[in-house]
């Protein structure tokens, strides 16, 4: 038994072993685990009940970590993505007014295009089109988005009510207390290159905050563990009559939510294989399946009741643990099933404790900024508009699209209009659609 999953998963080919792949799994798990209380924490402002949401992001996270392992064959785990968390729950549902079925509805119309994008190799054309610049400023005003959530989570950030200004709350509260110690253990883990620090500072934050008479503590095993809670609140429950009869606003939402997946899912994808030696003459080993098992999982995810489950850069952890093949996958996948037990820890999981988490993944999606050309203006100001207005105006779509619209105008201005790929145009056009929609 133990040769055929070898022979299967080709781990000696890859210069591995079963014992390497399960530690690599293991580890990627402990990395990736703070998904699992992060994004029910997020889900349930938009009304969705927080128990389904834990179970669909378990489950959606098991699907697609294991399509990802038996497909594609890649040390790569998939869960719900926490920048598009934010987009689903304070963009679409909470800014925009649109119901979670409806945004549910526009996960998997995202990850449909995907699919039929990546079977027919369109993707290619799309990758070539954007900017690498405009693709690094999206990612770095996400992460800059999520940090500033994170931040006012932890009450470092609030709102001057007579102002309508942010401005720096009350450090001294308890709540505000324990969330900057949760932050400050989280980075030192982060500095130190520990393994799961995320989810590490999560428990430490936690374990303190039960000390300190902040978080309630479990008075029992009952408390920890419990049976699976039903998923019926979120499941099947996507608005289908908004696929057939499409609005301007919803077609903006699955552009938005598709792009940043195929952004996001492409460079993980490529970093991962490069780290784990699966790029051979610039062609990555099982890419296109990886793709597509990315696709495959942000439908399934939206059909469970979670927003867009993609591929996640802490996998790396686990490769650099000795992962090489899908059977590290297979391990963490395994582990999310398991989770589905532990549902009430979501009760001791609060909003101090998952606020630290927030902010250090927006510092590292801010690392975006580096790879942009910030001495040429017809690049930096669309770069600049999209990381800026994506935390100024709560809105991760504005940014995108100011930043997608300016780029081509500036360009031409710039004398270089020909530079700029057809696709783009397309989109500026996309844009400007939607932001005379917003102006009705």
């Amino acid at each position: 038994m133990l040769k055929r999953v070898e022979r299967f998963f080709r781990v000696r080919e890859r210069g591995s072993t079963v014992r390497r792949e399960a530690v690599a799994g293991v580890t990627t798990f402990l990395a990736m685990a703070y998904a699992l209380f992060v994004v029910p924490a997020v889900l349930s402002e938009t009304g969705m009940d927080k128990e389904a949401v834990f179970v669909a992001t378990a489950l959606a996270a098991f699907v697609g970590t294991m399509v990802m392992a038996l497909y594609a064959n890649m040390p790569i785990a998939q869960a719900p993505g926490m920048g598009l968390i934010a987009f689903f729950a304070y963009t679409v549902v909470l800014g925009m007014g649109i119901p979670w079925q409806t945004a549910l509805a526009g996960v998997f119309a995202s990850g449909l295009l995907f699919f039929l994008l990546t079977v027919t190799k369109v993707r290619e054309t799309i990758i070539q089109a954007i900017p690498h610049e405009l693709k690094m400023a999206v990612g770095a005003g996400i992460g800059l988005f999520i940090a500033l959530i994170g931040l006012k989570n932890a009450g470092l950030v609030v709102i001057d009510p007579e102002a309508g200004l942010p401005k720096l709350g009350t450090i001294h509260e308890p709540r505000t207390l324990l969330a900057v110690f949760g932050l400050l253990v989280t980075a030192a883990l982060l500095v130190r290159r520990v393994g799961g620090a995320v989810f590490y500072g999560m428990v430490a934050t936690a374990a303190v905050g039960m000390l300190a008479g902040l978080i309630p503590v479990p008075k029992g095993l009952g408390d920890i563990v419990k049976p699976v809670p039903s998923i019926a609140p979120t499941l099947a429950k996507l608005d289908w009559p908004a696929l057939l009869h499409p609005t301007p606003a919803f077609v903006f939402i699955v552009l938005t939510i598709f792009f940043v997946d195929f952004f996001d899912a492409t460079g993980t994808i490529v970093a991962i294989a490069q780290q784990a030696g699966l790029m051979k003459n610039g062609k990555i080993e099982g890419g296109g399946r990886a793709l597509i098992s990315d696709a495959v999982a942000t439908m399934v995810g939206a059909w469970l009741g979670t927003s867009t489950t993609t591929s996640y850069i802490e996998s790396s952890a686990g490769v650099a643990a000795g992962g090489r093949t899908g059977l590290a996958s297979v391990v963490t996948a395994g582990l999310f099933l398991l989770s589905l037990f532990f549902a009430p820890l979501l009760q001791i999981v609060t909003a101090e404790v998952t606020a630290p988490a927030l902010i250090v993944v927006g510092v590292l999606m801010a690392g975006n900024l580096r790879h942009i050309d910030w001495s040429d203006l017809a690049v930096a100001v669309p770069a600049f508009l999209t990381v800026a207005l994506m935390p100024f105006t709560f809105s991760i779509a504005i940014g995108i699209a100011a930043g997608f619209l300016a780029y081509p105008i500036l360009k031409i201005v710039q004398g270089r209009g020909r530079e700029v790929h057809p696709v783009l145009y397309g989109l500026a056009v996309v844009f400007v659609a939607y932001f005379i929609w917003l102006a009705r």
